[in-house]
């Protein structure tokens, strides 16, 4: 993500988002832009499974992530809202892994886990467009010392190989 020239979520791009949400034609002057985002979301909707590998950043995700989500959550090709404006997604019956590194331990019941913006964003937003089957491997304690950043890397690889080797998640033959 940090690689990618992501388009711009501004300027003819919201032009063109707003024209799409009216349900009219996007104008041939903003037809160039918004195509960049649109091979973004076919490219996102033409996978079966998705991983995402993300360090916490000030507590929630890091700006290319969540550009690369701005690119990708539209109305009309991701979701939409129905005739009372409720949500309808329309990235259904896909799952999600996410793997996280992390400074410190934001567990629930630890107590920075209030703190925790990641998570709950990540479930959040994609549970949004229909992603609901989500799984989440958190590296944490990363920045303590440095015998629990190879345990909690450790017991980051087991869970990892022990999701791989669910029947949920091993690879069709």
């Amino acid at each position: 993500m940090f690689r990618d020239d992501l388009p711009r979520v501004a300027g003819d791009n919201i032009e063109a988002k707003y024209t799409v949400m009216a349900g009219h034609p996007i104008d041939p002057n903003h037809a160039e832009s918004w195509l960049r985002i649109e091979q973004l979301i076919a490219q996102f909707k033409s996978a079966d499974a998705y991983l995402i590998s993300a360090p916490m950043w000030n507590l929630s995700v890091p700006y290319a992530l969540k550009y690369y989500i701005d690119c990708i959550v539209q109305p009309s090709y991701t979701f939409r809202y129905n005739e009372v404006g409720q949500v309808v997604p329309l990235v259904v019956g896909k799952k999600m892994l996410c793997v996280t590194s992390r400074g410190g331990d934001y567990s629930p019941g630890t107590p920075s886990h209030p703190y925790d913006f990641q998570e709950p964003y990540l479930r959040g937003i994609f549970g949004f467009i229909g992603i609901t089957d989500i799984n989440f491997i958190h590296a944490q304690t990363m920045d303590i010392t440095a015998q629990m950043r190879e345990s909690s890397l450790a017991a980051a690889i087991d869970e990892a190989r022990a999701l791989a080797a669910a029947p949920d998640w091993s690879a069709p033959l």
